[in-house]
């Protein structure tokens, strides 16, 4: 048994842009701790993943649409970057409701790279310390967050539970952060 075993984690994406490593790495990191983790997207179509936000790669097939999955069906969430994928997550209002939902339900969310512009989209940030990639400092601020430049960051505030990481180079210290914060 691993250190996730019984829990269910959310991956939430967009259809397009996804950065591959970020979606492929933590979830091997949830899958080796016993977790089953789940690919959500706003539809059920294949999800076309990047690399280095530029690349196509492989396509992953989404478990479940937003539109028919709760808070309550999991025990946590991640958020994979990519810009293009990040930009259309923040955009679509359901996946910003189910991130919202997340944080209201005090479960822990991870986020990498440019995944944090959906916590910046939920309103979520107030008093809230993180890392991203370096260009959503600003963002990051604006929504009432604290900007920090960290391999990996996390953030316990009111009841709630943020893991941060920069970019797919942090992936090592991310996935063992997630892994040892989601499993309580």
């Amino acid at each position: 048994m691993g250190q996730l075993s019984g829990k269910k984690i959310a991956f939430l994406t967009a259809q397009v842009g996804v950065e591959k490593a970020e979606l492929e790495s933590p979830w091997q990191a949830v899958t080796e701790a016993g977790g089953s983790p789940v690919h959500i997207a706003p539809e059920k179509e294949p999800v076309q993943s990047m690399v280095g936000d530029v690349d196509q790669d492989r396509q992953f097939q989404p478990d479940a649409k937003v539109d028919d999955v709760t808070v309550d069906d999991f025990d946590a969430l991640v958020l994979p970057g990519g810009t293009v994928n990040a930009d259309k997550v923040r955009g679509d209002d359901a996946s910003v409701a189910l991130v919202k939902s997340f944080v209201d339900a005090g479960k822990p969310v991870a986020a990498i790279c440019h995944g944090p512009w959906a916590l910046v989209e939920a309103g979520v940030l107030p008093g809230k310390t993180l890392t991203s990639y370096s260009s959503l400092r600003t963002d990051i601020s604006n929504a009432g967050g604290t900007w920090v430049d960290e391999e990996v960051h996390h953030c316990q505030e009111d009841g709630w539970e943020l893991v941060t990481s920069r970019n797919p180079d942090d992936l090592p210290a991310f996935n063992a952060k997630l892994t040892e914060v989601f499993a309580g």
